[in-house]
């Protein structure tokens, strides 16, 4: 079996410095679809490096890029084929405000191994500080088609019950032709998103948009919509990739706000809001 999860779950940690800069950050920005009006005060807090904050969700790829979703699949025990592969869900803890520039140590691990029956899902964590303390902890859930049905346990059901009666707030947000080409410059080059055959052979008529893009550009919505635009109020955020998102595409996102936190459901509008996004938390204070 490609993947041994009893070595897996034993390997030593993996630990390294990361660090990050301003162009960084606004590199991310963009790729999730910042800047537009290009001149708009609350657009140039993500674009502009005198007014620059930093979108939680830059934490995914901060340092190295995707947090732990292709390298993660080098870890011991762990050989698969990347065109079985797919981001199943993403969560983000956040300890503190994360700085325009920084440089910090990251520890990656292999946290669980799930058998889902036709699939395996593995739980990658990374534990991110710097000499301050603790600034964030990513957990990313990988679903490899194919490779479960060794006996392991099944894990716990990531589904939520849908959130009641209808959003207080719904808005849209366009997806571009490049989105995926811009994005991947922050640091994910899986080919399923660039590359035509590559896609065809994993399934897809397409390259498809990484689903931590539409994961930031959610977020985005969500800060600038409900937050008053404060990114230093999030404390997590938590989501499972329900479906695919073509670049082109239009997403519809829905928000449901209660005390300290917001439900959040987003899909994709030309495709009869087929689910993009599910089971989605922001938490806040």
């Amino acid at each position: 079996m490609p993947i041994d999860a009893a070595k897996a779950l034993a390997a030593e940690p993996r630990t390294g410095e990361i660090s990050w800069n301003s162009k960084d950050v606004q590199l991310y920005h963009l790729g999730i679809g910042a800047g537009l009006p290009a001149t708009d005060p609350d657009e140039l807090r993500y674009t502009l490096e005198s007014r620059l904050h930093v979108l939680p969700s830059f934490a995914t790829v901060a340092g190295s890029g995707s947090p732990g979703v292709i390298s993660g699949l080098s870890m011991p025990g762990i050989e698969v084929d990347l065109a079985r592969v797919l981001h199943g869900g993403q969560s983000i803890v956040l300890h503190r405000p994360i700085p325009a520039t920084g440089t910090a140590t990251a520890t990656n691990r292999i946290a669980a191994i799930y058998d889902k029956g036709k699939a395996a899902v593995l739980v990658l964590r990374t534990e991110v500080a710097d000499t301050d303390g603790p600034l964030w902890t990513n957990d990313s859930q990988i679903f490899i088609k194919g490779e479960g049905g060794w006996g392991g346990d099944r894990g716990p059901s990531a589904r939520l019950e849908p959130p009641a009666g209808h959003p207080d707030r719904t808005v849209e947000r366009s997806v571009r032709e490049d989105q995926a080409l811009l994005y991947r410059l922050s640091g994910d080059w899986n080919p399923l998103h660039a590359d035509p055959e590559f896609a065809k052979v994993a399934g897809f008529e397409r390259p498809i948009l990484h689903g931590l893009c539409t994961y930031g550009m959610t977020l985005k919505a969500v800060v600038d919509t409900l937050l008053g635009g404060d990114v230093t109020r999030v404390r997590s955020y938590v989501t499972r990739f329900a479906g695919v998102v073509y670049p082109g595409e239009t997403l519809r996102i829905r928000m449901w706000p209660a005390e300290g936190s917001v439900r959040v459901a987003v899909s994709a509008v030309e495709r009869d809001d087929a689910p993009v996004l599910a089971d989605t938390v922001v938490e806040h204070t």
